[in-house]
């Protein structure tokens, strides 16, 4: 079998289900957007994964993101101060005819985006609400609600999302951020998966630190 370097990695073409919708999205080489999954203006870094039922808007996503099923990213927000809090005041276009979208309140909407570093998991029907940033390697338990900024490699859970403990220790993770692994080239990536595999993290640090492959 032909194992050349010109042949180690697979097509890099995004795969989008064809229920999803997207509008206004990009999306990165290996991206993967599931069944049903409704994405509007989302920048998916390399490698990330949307599963089925997901929702993002005004979103960007770094490389490596693991984002399961029903999970909600920068859930909607209604103008609770107004008469109403009901759509009608701000997408009344689709109600009635000569009276559009509320061009204002779309943009309160998109200037309260979501930043999401590289490698996050974000579980089974986790709500990310508006505004808020989560560093890389940063773990959102399954169901939870997160209103504030998760910090890089901590796990967080509940109603509110609250620490649980951290994925590693401090020098540990300051060693995996130098590291930058999600910015290798494929076949150097491709090279490091048996050692991710079978290597305790400190172990495959210290044999990637200083491989210039």
């Amino acid at each position: 079998m032909d194992r050349s370097e010109d042949l180690v990695a697979k097509d890099p073409e995004p795969r989008i289900h064809p229920t999803a919708e997207m509008k206004g999205c990009k999306l990165g080489r290996y991206a993967a957007i599931g069944e049903r999954v409704v994405l509007r203006e989302v920048i998916v870094g390399d490698f990330s994964y949307f599963e089925r039922h997901a929702e993002a808007i005004y979103t960007t996503i770094g490389k490596f993101c693991s984002i399961a099923a029903n999970s909600r990213i920068n859930a909607l927000e209604h103008p609770i101060e107004r008469l109403t809090q009901h759509k009608v005041s701000y997408r009344p276009n689709e109600y009635f005819r000569w009276l559009g979208v509320d061009a204002a309140f779309r943009e309160r909407r998109r200037s309260k985006a979501v930043t999401i570093g590289h490698d996050v998991w974000i579980g089974h029907g986790a709500v990310i609400l508006p505004g808020i940033a989560i560093g890389n390697g940063a773990v959102i338990g399954a169901n939870a609600v997160v209103t504030r900024d998760v910090p890089s490699y901590t796990i967080v859970a509940g109603v509110p999302a609250k620490p649980i403990r951290a994925r590693f220790p401090v020098a540990v993770a300051a060693r995996i951020e130098a590291l930058a692994w999600w910015d290798w080239p494929v076949e150097k990536l491709a090279k490091a998966v048996p050692d991710m595999q079978a290597m305790p993290i400190e172990a495959f640090l210290d044999r990637w630190e200083n491989d210039a492959v």
